[in-house]
């Protein structure tokens, strides 16, 4: 006998949930770097919110330990999508800032996600 399989919920929900599994599914497969949900959240505060950006404030803004960013921020790092700064009028003090491949690893997402969004409607 089958297990019996139980409902998620509203058909509204199941269309949300699809549109974000063929979001996130593309993304796999054409994106050069796949990212957790915690550094694309990092991410996206760095470029959607106005600088500058701290650890502190980034962790303060999503509501996030300051070593859990420190980790997303040292991957996306590694992968060259956001570059740490030193401020130039107190070293002791480390900015996120922005780089171009972020912006260009953003934009096709952004593609990816009007795509499903065309897709959905």
């Amino acid at each position: 006998m089958a297990p019996k399989e139980e409902k998620i919920g509203s058909s509204k929900t199941i269309r949300a949930l699809s549109f974000w599994h063929g979001v996130t599914a593309t993304a796999l497969r054409k994106m050069p770097v796949d990212l957790s949900s915690r550094q694309t959240a990092v991410l996206l505060s760095v470029y959607l919110v106005s600088p500058p950006h701290s650890i502190k404030s980034l962790a303060d803004d999503l509501n996030i330990s300051k070593p859990a960013i420190c980790r997303a921020v040292d991957a996306l790092e590694k992968a060259k999508l956001i570059k740490r700064a030193r401020d130039k009028s107190d070293k002791r003090n480390v900015f996120v800032t922005r780089t171009v491949k972020g912006s260009a690893y953003l934009s096709e997402f952004a593609d990816i996600i009007l795509g499903a969004s065309k897709e959905a409607a």
